[in-house]
């Protein structure tokens, strides 16, 4: 695991807690912002990750609904009242007070219980894959907003370097030895420096605000973030990755899906067997003053026919999952092979760029420098020197940026630290 990404917080274990509320300190200003504090806060108080608090009680709810049997019905029924002649008045009424209900077949009652259970891990694992996806972003987020600050350091050393500039041209212009025309140029390359400095200072304030948004805050909290990113580490075989991927909650939750498919069939067969309905009462007849017991059942006709068509429809979402899967995990596969590849090529870059490339422009600068205060160099090679130098730095940074950015993609799509 690279030293920005702190072994606190790896992956694998924020998404067995993503439930997990954890309490963090706040420090006295300056607060310094780390990745294992941001990922504590976003788990605490991200309004994504929230939703799910609500959606799983309401996958409750609908659990306890599912286990409640048919209810009870209770009926008056009166007849032959309030008519003319002998029905006059309630003289021939007969009234007869009744209990119904059903009695469920085919076992509907534990199969409602099972599409309900299956959901609930349905839910668990697609929460699993939204806190991941939620942590990837917010890791991306920190990347490029410690990316900014790098890139201030730099503006900073540019500054320097234009300002160093300037200062020998002016003295060499009061010597006689360069005209004003260089001196200027120089004052407006110290001018363009601070310019540039000052638009990565917005950016950053920027970045902090949209990093602050997964804790739910709008005003930040922090003023530098804590990180390195040059730091790479060991990376794992591609291999292994991918054997990581295909355990992922993104993957999982397929399996899951098909078991409550299963589920949602076994109900949807349920609905083949009627339901027998039941009624019990008692009759009065007012002409004899006799009482009697009433007993009625009814069974729907022709249910299996008439539930054809649900059963169709599970089976074809059923057989849609196994598809669904297999696309995915193409999906999965190419991001991780193309975030992967990405990550190698950007730090050889990195590796290139700080071995050989920066060493010698530093060198060559020097050179120039010295050369130029000898007058065997003109302004413009001195110049030039140092933006060849800031350039190669820049790609440095955006490089070792780049490599972190697929890193956090692959430790999304895996679901633990991508380093040793």
């Amino acid at each position: 695991m690279l030293n920005l990404f702190s072994q606190k917080h790896p992956m694998a274990f924020v998404i067995l807690s993503c439930c997990l509320v954890l309490p963090f300190h706040i420090q006295a200003e300056p607060q310094i912002l780390t990745l294992d504090k941001a990922i504590e806060r976003t788990l605490a108080q991200n309004p994504q990750l929230h939703q799910f608090t609500f959606v799983h009680q309401s996958i409750l709810a609908q659990r306890e609904t599912g286990e409640l049997s048919p209810g009870f019905t209770l009926g008056l029924d009166v007849e032959n009242a309030a008519g003319s002649g002998i029905m006059k008045g309630m003289n021939a009424a007969e009234v007869t007070l009744s209990l119904s209900s059903v009695i469920e077949m085919g076992d509907k009652l534990m199969s409602r219980i099972s599409v309900v259970d299956a959901n609930l891990d349905v839910f668990e694992l697609t929460r699993q894959a939204k806190t991941l996806d939620v942590l990837g972003q917010l890791t991306s987020a920190y990347i490029r907003s410690l990316t900014t600050q790098e890139q201030l350091t730099l503006s900073a050393e540019a500054l320097t370097l234009s300002e160093a500039l300037h200062k020998k041209v002016s003295e060499r212009a009061q010597r006689g030895a360069a005209s004003d025309a260089e001196v200027m140029r120089a004052r407006a390359m110290v001018t363009q420096s601070r310019i540039l400095r000052s638009k990565l200072l917005k950016k950053l304030e920027r970045q902090k605000v949209a990093l602050s948004r997964y804790w739910g805050e709008t005003q930040p909290a922090f003023s530098n973030l804590h990180g390195d990113i040059f730091a790479f580490g060991q990376e794992k075989s591609y291999q292994a990755l991918y054997e990581k991927v295909k355990q992922s909650p993104a993957i999982d939750v397929f399996a899951s899906e098909q078991r409550l498919k299963e589920a949602e069939l076994r109900l949807a067969k349920s609905q083949n067997s009627g339901d027998l309905g039941w009624q019990f009462g008692a009759r009065r007849f007012e002409e004899t003053g006799d009482n009697a017991l009433t007993l009625g059942v009814s069974i729907p006709l022709f249910s299996q026919s008439r539930n054809t068509g649900e059963v169709k429809r599970v089976l074809a979402e059923r057989n849609a999952v196994a598809y669904k899967r297999a696309d995915t995990l193409l999906n999965l596969h190419e991001q991780l092979y193309t975030a992967y590849s990405l990550r190698q090529q950007n730090i050889t870059s990195y590796e290139q760029l700080t071995t050989h490339v920066i060493p010698d422009l530093e060198k060559a600068l020097s050179l120039t420098q010295l050369a130029y205060d000898r007058g065997r160099l003109k302004y413009q090679d001195w110049v030039a020197s140092q933006r060849e130098l800031l350039s190669a730095k820049q790609q440095m940074i955006e490089s070792a940026s780049n490599a972190l950015l697929n890193q956090a993609i692959i430790e999304q799509l895996t679901a633990e630290p991508l380093t040793h």
